[in-house]
């Protein structure tokens, strides 16, 4: 195999040799080709045209400007591209070409040739115009436009407008509003998206943006500008502009300057806006459509005090001494009292109550908060100053030599030995309105348990004491013995008496007859019965009745007395205006069944069961006849709760900030409850027993003026002389402002002016969050800050308008010391003069101590005061002053 395949190689060689040896021989020459022109032309332009020339053969290409002449062989075969424009014109045809295709010529050069590209202007554009415009504004709305037009002009203010090619796509986009109106439509686009147009403009074409004007456009508020005057008001009107108005209302507001900390005052939903005190320089009432409240007017509103002018006459008779000033009249309760304090207002007795110490036990210190916090027992009663156990109070105050008054149960529980148990437990009672931890609030919300009230529905213990029995102990009243059965032995025996026992061991007699007892001085016989059923229901769910509260009472103060001869007792407590006429029991039968009114006075069973006397009445009664049956008097004070603060826009003033001026108006003003015939409140109907001379079958029963303090020294007179009075909660709120230490002084003033006998103040906050209260206080008790006082001695006092300045006199019997106290419960400066009889001829100055809302937190003092001695005839010496706006001034005369 290898032989032949050498042979094959050698015969194909050999053969290929002698074709190469025959073609080679002679070394003939063949002919040249033959060559022909080929000239490329241009029209339109003639010349400048760039070719793209291409041999089909080797795919090389070159490119010539016309015109051009180049050699190709015979037979080439070349491809010329002309461009699709040249000289701003548009290619049209080929000329002299073997084949075309659009700007494409086939040549096969076979002899000379000529080509041409043929070029022609193109025809004239074909322009229109775009006018661009609005409606509701028809003018003035900034269009933007894209691309810009053939003049280069883009976006432009209707009405405008552009020139562009035809076919040409345009976008359009305009704002949102204009001119308070808000975009609506596009009409003329070719397609619209919201605010956005679209046009192919084939056409002359009108594109209009349409806008319409808002339903509410605008709120006019007059007067404007406006100006207002501390303690007055200014009546605002507003109306609402606009195309579709629906609602004319407004909601108002105002807002004081930013930055500015004072209060601005309020304004009504009608639009009556009532200053503040102290006030900004200017504030902002606004007015906000409830169409739209994006949509808003406003008034700068620029505030000023009123002029200082004269003020009312004012005289003070230091010759008419008219009775003594119990001390006991500027008392604290010492729930959330502090030792700081004590130490500004220097009261004279402090007293332990509240709900807390209905249930009080004092061999276990423990209580229950009842219905003011869960019902939940605990050890001590919170927030007493003194640390919540009755011998810290008594200790402190011993230490602050101030008397205590102190609470006895009455209503028959104290609290048991679980510091930790509570009454409305959520595994017994589920679904109560709130819980702390495991214990309810003893309140089932609307629509749990079958309860339909608005409010809630409230749960109560059984009557026969087991849910009682959680957290209490059921601890009688002690039953009025006969009267050789009350001895020491029966006292002692009961709650009460073991209780007064333990603390005359321990301090000594309430009141000895030498010296300051150290002791309790005051017994309180339980606290406000009229919400047994509601603050302490878990215990307590029966109405309390006149057997209950009078007979508890007797045999606890009997207990009390004939332990300590020397302690003094205090009831009922009462805090309610209708239980000072009518037992809780007919309180409930009248609102539950006294058809057809409903009221508390409807039914009342209980009243007619105790031959129509009213409810305080028969308890003094009762009292008196106890005395006449132990030989000893068993109430020393006739005590209410004197909750006597003013409704304002329907809410009481007490426990509140000072707010605007009209309330702060309201709120001192309503102090006139204390004294005044001619003063009426809401909240204190006429009693209307069917008996009374004013009795009406009227639902819409008259009001009478409480004065409270005359209607107690009238029922004592009446039923049980000799008694004293005493209101021993109060509270008029406001305590953190001047108006609210104002309103307080004034109390005081009246309390000692009225002959009141015990007046414990209730506090709003913690005491040391109310300074102008506790300074209020120490213009009577403390004004110099070394413990000097008002007088003990009331004088005659009058002002010719007493709600503008009002006036209380007293003399210090120990140096004969006349002390004056003008409160001006106005807004500006008031200058009177002040007429005082009884003074020594060559009495010619007095110290002037200031109390105001320029310094908050310090009596101001002494300054000297002028006084004119008398002359000719005139028996009284004069002060001539001003007394400053919101201001508490108090005059101390040297004795001559």
């Amino acid at each position: 195999m290898k032989s032949l395949r050498r042979l094959v190689y050698w015969y194909l060689s050999s053969a290929f040799c002698l074709v190469l040896a025959s073609c080679g021989g002679g070394k003939s020459t063949p002919p040249p080709p033959t060559t022909y022109t080929l000239t490329v032309n241009s029209t339109n332009p003639a010349s400048g045209v760039q070719i793209s020339v291409g041999n089909t053969v080797n795919s090389l290409s070159s490119q010539v400007t016309t015109p051009s002449t180049q050699s190709y062989d015979s037979g080439t075969r070349l491809i010329l591209t002309a461009p699709s424009t040249a000289g701003g014109n548009n290619f049209s045809s080929w000329t002299g070409c073997t084949t075309t295709n659009s700007t494409t010529c086939n040549v096969t050069v076979n002899a000379n040739a000529t080509v041409t590209a043929n070029y022609a202007a193109p025809p004239p554009s074909t322009t229109y115009v775009l006018t661009v415009d609005s409606a509701m504004p028809s003018s003035g709305v900034s269009i933007g436009v894209s691309p810009a037009d053939n003049s280069g002009s883009a976006g432009g203010a209707t009405s405008f407008t552009r020139t562009y090619n035809a076919g040409t796509q345009i976008t359009l986009t305009a704002p949102a509003t204009a001119s308070s109106s808000s975009f609506s439509s596009w009409t003329g686009c070719t397609s619209a998206s919201t605010t956005t147009c679209a046009v192919t403009l084939n056409a002359n074409t009108t594109v209009t943006a349409s806008y319409s004007e808002p339903a509410v456009s605008s709120v006019t508020v007059t007067p404007n500008p406006a100006t207002a005057t501390i303690g007055n008001t200014v009546q605002f009107s507003a109306t609402v502009n606009g195309s579709a108005v629906t609602n004319n209302s407004v909601k108002w507001s105002v807002a004081a300057p930013s930055g500015n900390s004072l209060s601005p005052g309020t304004i009504t939903s009608s639009g009556l806006y009532t200053t503040p005190y102290p006030a900004p320089a200017s504030v902002t009432a606004t007015a906000a459509s409830v169409q739209d409240a994006t949509i808003s007017g406003s008034v700068t509103v620029t505030i000023s005090a009123p002029a200082a002018t004269a003020g009312p006459a004012l005289s003070v008779d230091v010759a008419g001494a008219t009775h003594s000033i119990n001390p006991y009249i500027y008392g604290m309760n010492t729930y959330l009292l502090d030792s700081a304090s004590v130490t500004t207002a220097q009261p004279a007795i402090v007293r332990w109550g509240g709900d807390a110490t209905s249930r009080y036990n004092y061999k276990l210190n423990t209580t229950n908060s009842a219905s003011d916090y869960y019902f939940e027992n605990s050890s001590g009663v919170n927030g007493m100053w003194g640390g919540g156990n009755y011998t810290g109070l008594i200790t402190a105050a011993s230490a602050a030599g101030v008397p205590a008054l102190m609470t006895m149960p009455v209503n028959g529980w104290v609290t048991n030995s679980s510091t930790t148990a509570c009454s409305f437990t959520e595994s017994q009672y589920p679904g109560q309105q709130s819980y702390n931890g495991s214990c309810g609030d003893g309140i089932y919300p609307k629509g749990t348990n079958n309860c339909a009230t608005t409010g809630g529905c409230d749960i109560f213990g059984d009557t026969a004491g087991t849910i009682a029995a959680l957290t209490s102990t059921a601890n009688p009243p002690p039953t009025p013995p006969a009267a050789a059965g009350a001895t020491q032995e029966w006292a002692q025996s009961t709650w009460a008496g073991g209780w007064a026992s333990s603390i005359l061991a321990a301090y000594g007699p309430a009141n000895p007859t030498t010296g300051t007892g150290k002791s309790v001085a005051i017994w309180d016989l339980d606290n406000e019965p009229a919400w047994w059923d509601e603050v302490h229901r878990d215990v307590h769910p029966v109405a309390s009745t006149y057997d209950e509260v009078t007979n508890g009472g007797i045999g606890t103060a009997l207990a009390i007395k004939t332990v300590d001869s020397t302690a003094q007792l205090s009831g009922p407590v009462i805090d309610y205006w209708w239980n000072y006429f009518y037992s809780k029991k007919d309180i409930e039968s009248g609102w539950s069944s006294g058809a057809p009114c409903y009221e508390a006075w409807s039914n009342p069973v209980d009243r007619k069961a105790h031959g129509g006397v009213p409810m305080i009445e028969y308890y003094l009664q009762q009292m008196s006849a106890a005395e006449k049956t132990y030989g000893i008097r068993l109430l020393d004070y006739l005590d209410i709760h004197a909750y006597m603060a003013a409704t304002y826009n329907g809410s009481s003033v007490a426990f509140v900030a000072a707010g605007d001026t009209g309330m702060q108006q309201a709120r001192i003003n309503s102090t006139r409850a204390l004294w005044d015939s001619t003063y009426t409140d809401p909240n204190f109907q006429q009693p209307n027993y069917t008996t009374d001379s004013n009795y009406t079958a009227d639902c819409d029963t008259p009001l009478q003026a409480p004065q409270a303090i005359s209607m107690l020294k009238t029922w004592v007179a009446a039923n049980y002389p000799g008694t004293k009075i005493a209101i021993d909660e109060y509270n008029f709120g406001g305590l953190e402002s001047i108006n609210g230490a104002l309103t307080q002084a004034d109390v005081l003033g009246i309390f000692g002016r009225e002959g009141l006998d015990l007046g414990m103040f209730w506090p709003t906050t913690n005491y040391d969050q109310q300074t102008p209260g506790n300074m209020a206080f120490a213009i009577y008790r403390n004004y110099d800050g070394k413990g000097s006082q008002f007088g003990d001695s009331s004088v005659t006092s009058t002002s010719a308008d007493q709600s503008k300045l009002s006036v209380y006199a007293a003399e210090r019997t120990a140096d004969g010391t006349v002390t004056i106290v003008v409160i001006n419960k106005t807004y500006g400066d008031l200058t009177s003069t002040l007429s005082v009889g009884g003074l020594v001829p060559n009495t010619t100055s007095a110290q002037a101590w200031l109390y105001s809302n320029a310094n908050l937190k310090q009596i101001v003092g002494p300054a000297s005061v002028t006084i004119t001695p008398p002359t000719g005839s005139a028996t009284a010496s004069t002060i001539a002053t001003t007394f400053p706006a919101q201001s508490i001034t108090l005059l101390v005369i040297p004795p001559g």
